[in-house]
């Protein structure tokens, strides 16, 4: 046996590095550039989202967002296919962040095994909101806005919304024997009387807590006076 076939040249060991370090090069470009088209595709939306602090959605161009992201309009195509998607994609983000900041609620009042309200869902609600004004003042304004799309998601996302509140109902003593329907038709008032709450906070000027403290006490007020509804109503009578 030669000694070549026991041992590997120096030319071998050398173009095993290269190959090596070809392919971590090939790796990091494809890390950086999948970085680049996820900041890009951010930018999109947040250029949107600023935009639409100052008008409709319906009124705004594909090409004033990309100028302000600094992109060229054909480049938009590489992250959305169209200004609906990136209408329905902010509806998205803003609802996903919410309705895991509930579910985050709901696990820590279960551990303090106390059951959830829809008291403690307004106050994680109102949170949100302020910390989140552009993304909320967006869905209260589109909500009846002239864009389909974005009017369909956000309505879809409200009723997730319903049909999780209506979760927290159902482990209510008194509403056990109430059908999904109802449990969810509970759930959407609550959810109305919520989004209508945020679309006067949102409009409030954030230094004025008297007014923001006055809007939340006549919201809890709505909702208990809900919530004694509930508590008259059959629903054999519906």
């Amino acid at each position: 046996m030669s000694r070549s076939s026991k041992h590997h040249s120096p030319s071998v060991h050398a173009g095993a590095r290269r190959g090596a370090a070809s392919s971590e090069r090939v790796a990091e470009v494809t890390r950086t550039r999948a970085e680049q088209k996820s900041r890009t595709r951010q930018a999109l939306l947040d250029e949107t989202l600023e935009l639409v602090g100052e008008r409709s959605f319906a009124s705004i161009s594909l090409r004033e967002v990309t100028k302000r992201a600094g992109i060229v309009p054909t480049a938009f195509y590489r992250h959305f296919a169209s200004m609906e998607e990136v209408g329905v994609t902010l509806v998205e983000d803003a609802m996903r962040t919410l309705r895991r900041m509930l579910r985050d609620g709901r696990r820590d009042l279960a551990a303090r095994a106390a059951v959830p309200t829809a008291k403690e869902s307004l106050a994680v609600v109102v949170r949100q909101a302020r910390a989140n004004e552009s993304q909320f003042r967006f869905l209260v304004r589109e909500q009846y806005g002239g864009i389909t799309e974005v009017r369909r998601a956000i309505d879809t996302e409200l009723k997730l919304l319903s049909r999780e509140l209506a979760i927290d109902l159902s482990r209510i003593p008194e509403l056990a024997d109430w059908p999904a329907d109802d449990l969810e038709i509970a759930g959407d008032l609550i959810v109305t009387v919520m989004l209508h709450a945020v679309a006067e906070l949102v409009e409030l000027d954030p230094r004025n807590t008297r007014e923001e403290e006055e809007l939340i006490r006549r919201t809890e007020k709505q909702i208990v006076i809900t919530f004694l509804g509930m508590g008259v109503w059959r629903p054999s009578e519906g």
